[in-house]
């Protein structure tokens, strides 16, 4: 089903999965046909395989960085390792980036707080929750996989198109 037509040209399709495979990923569900919830969960599981497994790849370094006062304090700096780069920019090629939003009542000092230093939430997201969440699940059930699932809940009201619900499990 990851072929299929969907009744759209190429770019619009593909605009279109794309958006669908990031709010998936960024809200943790989304409702759409079946045949369209077919080619997100497709498109979906390849990207979370890819974080899957390279998340661990970090490389840790030391650098001499000059302080307030200008004395040089040696610091510990992880950085993506090449499995892990590559990944990364993989996954960013393809999906839309999603910006964290204010919640409700949240004051502005409180939100830079909690977002300071991210600059791809939807990426932080994956390779920090979903990708250690699926490698333990992996390691204990002994697959991989299966990230997804498709609920279908009837037909649409206004062309009887089957609708479905895909979830991250």
């Amino acid at each position: 089903m990851a072929n299929a037509k969907l009744g759209r040209p190429s770019k619009e399709k593909t605009a279109m999965l794309r958006g669908l495979v990031s709010d998936l990923l960024w809200y943790g569900k989304v409702e759409t046909t079946v045949a369209r919830a077919k080619s997100v969960r497709s498109q979906a599981e390849k990207l979370l395989t890819l974080a899957i497994n390279s998340y661990e790849d970090i490389v840790k370094t030391t650098k001499e960085i000059k302080n307030d006062k200008g004395v040089k304090v040696k610091t510990t700096v992880t950085n993506d390792g090449p499995k892990k780069l590559q990944a990364r920019r993989a996954i960013m090629a393809y999906v839309m980036d999603r910006q964290e939003q204010r919640k409700p009542k949240e004051s502005l000092e409180a939100f830079e707080a909690r977002t300071n230093g991210i600059n791809h939430p939807l990426l932080e997201k994956m390779f920090n929750v979903y990708a250690p969440k699926y490698a333990a699940r992996a390691k204990e059930l002994g697959q991989g996989g299966g990230y997804t699932r498709i609920i279908r809940i009837g037909q649409r009201r206004g062309d009887a198109s089957e609708q479905a619900i895909v979830e991250l499990i």
